[in-house]
């Protein structure tokens, strides 16, 4: 920021009280469908008569869209304008809720959600980038950015809290209602808080990569939840997850080639860099795709979530020079909404073939005809009218068994990633601790 721009935003408290609340309450809301939703599960596969892959669904087209353009979101910003991306952003984010507060199927839900996740993934990263433009002074600028992580993180545990509030008291519609007055507010303080800035010489250029990345994750999403439905070796697991690796491998590619890329990735050489965003990867699908199962079994949030967060971004903010903060801002955040999009997809088949596979075996024990076709039915949808053969407090023990042991799976591999990050995250400490001391 120039020093006349200094000066008139010093100025102007109210201006720049304004931009911290709009940044505040836009990335709140955008971070609070990550959970708030899963409380509404159990609701919304009663009342859109869905399965659970239906569900899985219902959260990765959001983590999809989220994860996938998210990449495009700086380039966007730097062309275009930061606050006219952002807002933009904030006012399709409304527009998606409100889609989905309407929605009275499956696909029109599932729309509602893909234009959530796209004008996330314009929130999300941007935040940081107009917070950095924002604040100059390094002290002021570390103060509010931990203000954002924290308020950020807090979305992520207020959301099962008000999730369930809304749900018992006012229908599964609220959830997403509750967004738009908020939109609307958060839009009123922006148009007046925020100032304009861009750069777009300096802005990516990478068409082929931004298409590359949708097709390789959508790719392999649609396998990784179709394997829960039809097998692992079935056609449409098998090509879809065949496409995601020869899409993945040519988004490497172009990546490695074009001048401007989505995704630099000279910046992975540096090996600090590299474990901390696989941190905010296994956050994305341990932690965050963990509330996918616990809404289906448990209902609550770990805390530990709320302090990995804003952690997870300070390390990676200060693992790269402050010219190149917005770039790192959206290369964290894609990949840690690709780990939720990727861990509920694979965690959920996980899951769901494992209580299969346990349900299908107490079945052929306890003599059912078609043991392993009532199973795949029973677990699919958690109806018992699969298992009509048997007595109904035998065929309810038996299904709870082998869900209870689908999710024991499931969160067990979880943390078993988690714990890996972690080890990974203390063999690189010394040198990263090392790091603000020579930057200084």
């Amino acid at each position: 920021m120039n020093s006349p721009l200094r000066a008139q935003a010093a100025a102007d408290p109210r201006r720049r009280l304004a931009l911290i609340a709009a940044v505040y309450l836009g990335s709140f809301i955008a971070t609070l469908d990550v959970s708030i939703v899963n409380v509404a599960l159990p609701t919304l596969q009663r009342a859109l008569s869905t399965d659970l892959a239906g569900l899985q669904w219902v959260i990765d087209i959001y983590a999809l869209c989220l994860s996938a353009f998210m990449l495009s979101a700086g380039p966007l910003g730097d062309r275009y304008g930061r606050k006219r991306a952002w807002l933009a952003g904030v006012a399709v984010f409304t527009l998606g809720s409100a889609m989905c507060a309407m929605a009275g199927s499956l696909p029109t839900l599932l729309a509602g959600r893909a234009v959530q996740g796209v004008a996330g993934a314009l929130m999300i990263p941007g935040a940081l980038s107009l917070l950095a433009h924002a604040f100059p002074d390094p002290a002021e600028r570390a103060r509010v950015i931990g203000g954002w992580s924290s308020f950020t993180a807090l979305s992520l545990i207020l959301g099962p809290l008000l999730g369930g509030l809304l749900v018992d008291h006012a229908g599964w519609q609220s959830i997403f209602l509750i967004n738009i007055p908020i939109g609307v507010l958060t839009v009123g303080l922006g148009l007046w808080g925020i100032r304009e800035t861009s750069h777009p010489e300096h802005a990516a250029l990478d068409p082929a990569g931004q298409v590359l990345s949708v097709l390789w994750l959508g790719a392999l999403t649609y396998g990784l939840i179709v394997a829960g439905e039809y097998g692992w070796g079935s056609v449409q697991a098998a090509s879809a997850l065949v496409a995601a690796a020869i899409g993945l491998a040519l988004f490497l590619m172009v990546e490695a080639r074009v001048a401007r890329p989505l995704l630099p990735l000279g910046l992975f050489r540096d090996a600090r860099f590299s474990v901390a965003n696989f941190a905010s990867f296994v956050l994305g699908f341990s932690a965050y795709a963990s509330l996918f199962f616990f809404s289906l079994f448990l209902q609550l949030l770990g805390a530990g979530t709320g302090l990995a967060v804003p952690a997870t971004s300070t390390a990676v903010m200060a693992l790269v020079p402050a010219q190149r903060s917005g770039m790192a801002s959206a290369t964290m955040n894609a990949l840690r909404q690709a780990g939720m999009l990727i861990g509920i997809a694979l965690l959920g088949t996980l899951m769901s073939t494992r209580a299969t596979s346990l349900l299908a075996d107490a079945l052929a024990q306890a003599g059912l005809p078609g043991a392993r076709q009532a199973a795949v039915a029973a677990v699919g949808r958690h109806e018992l009218s699969a298992l009509g053969a048997l007595d109904a407090s035998v065929a309810r023990d038996l299904l709870a068994a082998a869900l209870a042991g689908g999710f024991h799976a499931a969160v067990a591999c979880a943390g078993i990633v988690g714990l890996l990050a972690a080890g990974l995250l203390l063999s690189v400490r010394p040198r990263a601790a090392a790091l603000p001391v020579r930057a200084t």
